[in-house]
């Protein structure tokens, strides 16, 4: 029986028999083909015609174009281009890269028009961000486009960025890498770290943002923490911005540290005086204010930091502060407050370094400026003040203290204004707590020509004699209240010469008191009573009044009426204080109301310089009655004291006045 065979369909029948898969399947190798030898850079004068067409620059494709990935989300890769710049620009290039990767979706696009871009990876990309007539950024280009292009992830490897501002002479370079300690972020946040000019001043500055793409949309607030240092200058700025090209609409916090504030001035245009080191963080904002003059577009910017708190030196300040510019003349504006200040840390607002010594707050140049000025002969300060800084800008400026430390001096607290219009500088009012009373000043400095005109006028008020020394012992039962005015007027860059060309008048005096009669028979040099007291015990005697008034003239302060009146001596002066010279020259003469053996009482010469006054009674009076005594023992033993008996011819003095109440 012979054995049945089924014949085979040939290839050519099977492929009659399914023409549609066979259609399929010879597209598929064709496609495959194609794309195995298909050369992607055909399509680079297409891409480059289209984005110079949007964007009116240049656009050039240096390397080869091909597509790595294929579906509905191809990656497309540019191995290097160049974006042209602004044509003011004196740079051709504004934007290039080495490669460029970007992923494209393509149901959007092709159904629906949008440009979707998931992911763009950029290797060595170079951006020059600048501005240029107008204060116009390059980044501006092309005509507004009536679609959107959405964006996803963006990475970047070995960045270089600089941005130029000519007009405000900045020029920052800054390398910028993602950072890719989270690989599974899908918008990573990039790391920088650069420095340049800003404003003319060097700065080097290191930090974190988020993702560039996030710039795009400016009502979105933009994360960054960056830290930066300008000089001794050192600042922190952390929060959110919106628009940080034109640093509009941004919240922040900012720490801001240095060596003294006197450094702020070149750095932001705030004139403030030589200072110990300070360290303050508070909120970081700007306004900008409406157009302040028709037809321009300039517009008033009114930077804030409120809510700050920090030291400076040894005390603490906090307190909110503006600084507004786009005017005539920027200004700052502050309210601040102290719960403690040490004293020496208001020494630059008068020419002088701070305290220096153990304990205290000082830079080594302050340290080293501190010895010289503890080296030098005279009192006042000599420092001139900077006439550019004072006329450079406006103040209106609230301090306040609840407490002051000031070692050797019963300074409790104080309340200060401060004004600056034009060069003309006020406080009004400058005044301090003393001593249980206090001292009001009104102070007016007009910088406006050279040398400074100043006028002064201080009001003393209430001040407790008992707290003028509260660590001496002998002055611990001391009661008395005193007062007094000053009015002065002078010219000169430096309070030293200020004060060495003024005019005016000076009076100061108490009432009813009490004070220790050690301390008057000490100044009458009364052997007897005071060896007496200091047996027996001391006691307090009444004061009647104290006063002294003074005519003051080109520097020279001179007694018109001298005098301290106790029911126990009665002590009359006269003499001169010159201010130029920082001398002394003040006669005391004690009038005893008892009498008395072993008196030597003779005037009682104050002398030398304020640094180093000198108190020595009038040898050649003692050395008189010295030789009287001398005399009349060498006669009879017992009559030398006839030499250094006192009647006491003092008197009561009419006190009156406004001192004697």
């Amino acid at each position: 029986m012979a054995e049945s065979r089924t014949a085979r369909p040939s290839p050519v029948a099977s492929l009659a028999r399914h023409p549609w898969w066979t259609a399929f399947g010879v597209v598929a190798i064709a496609i495959a083909l194609l794309l195995a030898f298909w050369d992607w850079n055909w399509f680079k004068p297409l891409l480059e015609r289209q984005v110079e067409a949007r964007t009116g620059r240049t656009f050039e494709i240096t390397g080869n174009l091909d597509v790595d990935r294929f579906g509905w989300t191809p990656l497309v890769q540019i191995q290097g281009f160049r974006f042209g710049n602004a044509r003011w620009s004196k740079e051709p290039t504004m934007a290039s890269a080495e490669c460029l990767e970007l992923a494209v979706e393509l149901k959007p696009l092709l159904f629906h028009g949008e440009f979707r871009i998931p992911e763009i990876r950029l290797r060595k990309p170079r951006l020059r961000l600048e501005y240029g007539p107008n204060r116009t950024g390059n980044w501006v280009f092309g005509e507004p486009s009536t679609g959107t292009t959405q964006y996803g992830a963006l990475w970047i490897d070995d960045g270089k960025l600089r941005f130029i501002d000519p007009g405000k002479q900045t020029d920052i370079h800054v390398d910028i890498r993602s950072d890719t300690r989270n690989p599974a972020s899908q918008s990573p946040p990039i790391l920088a770290d650069g420095g340049g000019q800003w404003e003319r001043r060097a700065f080097r500055m290191r930090g974190r943002a988020e993702s560039p793409l996030a710039l795009q949309d400016t009502t979105r607030p933009y994360r960054i923490d960056v830290h930066a240092t300008a000089g001794n200058t050192r600042g922190h700025i952390r929060g959110t911005l919106l628009d940080p090209f034109r640093l509009r609409g941004f919240d922040l916090r900012l720490a801001l540290s240095g060596r003294t504030l006197a450094e702020l001035y070149p750095l932001l245009g705030i004139a403030a005086p030589e200072s110990p080191p300070y360290a303050f963080d508070g909120r970081f904002t700007r306004e900008v204010t409406s157009p302040r003059r028709t037809g321009t577009k300039e517009t008033g910017n009114v930077w804030h930091y409120d809510d700050f708190t920090g030291r400076l030196g040894d005390s603490d300040l906090g307190g909110d502060a503006s600084f507004e510019t786009g005017r005539a003349r920027p200004i700052l504006k502050a309210s601040l407050v102290s719960k403690r200040l040490d004293f020496d840390d208001l020494a630059g607002f008068v020419g002088k370094p701070p305290q220096a010594g153990a304990g205290e707050s000082a830079t080594p140049e302050q340290r080293a400026r501190a010895e010289r000025e503890a080296a030098r002969e005279r009192v006042l300060p000599d420092t001139p003040y900077e006439l550019g800084k004072i006329r450079s800008m406006d103040a209106d400026v609230r301090w306040k203290a609840h407490r002051i430390n000031a070692p050797g001096l019963p300074l409790e607290d104080m309340d200060a204004h401060l004004s600056i219009d034009a060069g003309l500088l006020r406080l009004d009012p400058l005044n301090f707590g003393v001593a249980g009373g206090d001292i009001r000043s009104i102070i007016r400095m007009d910088a406006r020509e050279s040398p400074i005109r100043t006028r002064a006028n201080l009001q003393v008020r209430n001040v407790q004699l008992q707290k003028l020394w509260p660590k001496t012992e002998i002055m611990q039962d001391a009661l008395g209240r005193i007062g007094g005015d000053i009015d002065l007027a002078g010219s000169g860059n430096s309070i030293a010469r200020m004060l060495g060309t003024s005019s005016g008048t000076a009076s100061i005096g108490m009432g009813h008191g009490r004070i220790s009669n050690l301390l008057m028979e000490y100044a009458g040099i009364d052997i007897a009573e005071a060896v007496k007291f200091m047996v027996e015990g001391d006691r307090s005697i009444p004061i009647r009044c104290a006063f002294g008034d003074f005519v003051v003239k080109d520097g020279v302060a001179t007694a018109r009426a001298l005098a301290f009146d106790t029911t126990d001596t009665l002590v009359i002066g006269d003499g001169t204080i010159n201010l130029r010279d920082e001398t002394l020259d003040l006669r005391l003469r004690p009038r005893p109301k008892d009498r008395s053996l072993f008196s030597f009482r003779a005037p009682l010469l104050v002398g030398g310089t304020f640094k180093d006054p000198s108190f020595r009674p009038d040898m050649k009076r003692v050395g008189l009655r010295a030789a009287l005594a001398m005399t009349l023992g060498s006669i009879a033993p017992p009559a030398a004291l006839l030499a250094t008996f006192e009647t006491g011819p003092g008197k009561d003095v009419q006190c009156g006045g406004k001192y004697a109440k």
